[in-house]
């Protein structure tokens, strides 16, 4: 093995070095990945945790080591298909700046998956729903409504300041919210 990388030329002896070395650490990355192998010492990729955050984040070092990885390999195959010098920097550049883009895009659309979950009560004022239960008029019984907030139906109690009780299947609609999360909801009138 030796002897066949000592009688290389320096041009592919490059590509040679940087697709192993890279490829070797792009290996135990992966592995670490899904052994779960991050620790405190050799957290690489920082979360900053505000609310603007840093969004789509193109040179990190998993980004860099994808880079190099399809840099030397497709500067190898350029090599053994006999491509110019500098076409061969060229293409290898490219690759690996796609794989770059690739990589970047790919830990951002995941990143905005992540969703709490928390309910915003806030969220359901001025929207229409139905009553569930029947509300009492002035505030003299709670009832429940059926209504959709962030995406998702739900069933929340409710009150209304409406002088007539809100009966099952009426249409109302969210007043406002209290401390509590309580809506206070008045019917919907055509």
């Amino acid at each position: 093995m030796s002897d066949w990388f000592n009688h290389l030329e320096l041009f592919p002896k490059i590509y040679w070095s940087i697709a192993l070395l890279g490829s070797i650490i792009f290996i135990i990355m992966m592995v670490l990945t899904f052994v779960g192998g991050e620790t405190d010492t050799l957290d690489t990729d920082t979360e900053i945790e505000s609310d603007t955050g840093i969004g789509f984040q193109f040179i990190t070092f998993k980004n860099l080591i994808g880079f190099f990885t399809l840099f030397g390999w497709s500067g190898i195959a350029c090599i053994d298909a006999g491509l110019s010098k500098s076409l061969t920097i060229i293409i290898s550049m490219v690759c690996g700046l796609i794989m770059m883009a690739i990589m970047a895009a790919m830990f951002y659309y995941m990143r905005k998956l992540n969703d709490s979950g928390t309910l915003n009560f806030k969220n359901a004022i001025g929207a229409v729903g139905e009553v569930y239960l029947t509300i009492g008029a002035n505030r003299s019984s709670m009832g429940k409504v059926h209504i959709k907030i962030q995406g998702a139906l739900r069933e929340l109690e409710a009150l209304t300041d409406a002088d007539v009780n809100l009966k099952s299947s009426s249409v109302i609609k969210v007043k406002n919210v209290t401390e509590n999360g309580i809506l206070i909801v008045e019917p919907l009138t055509k």
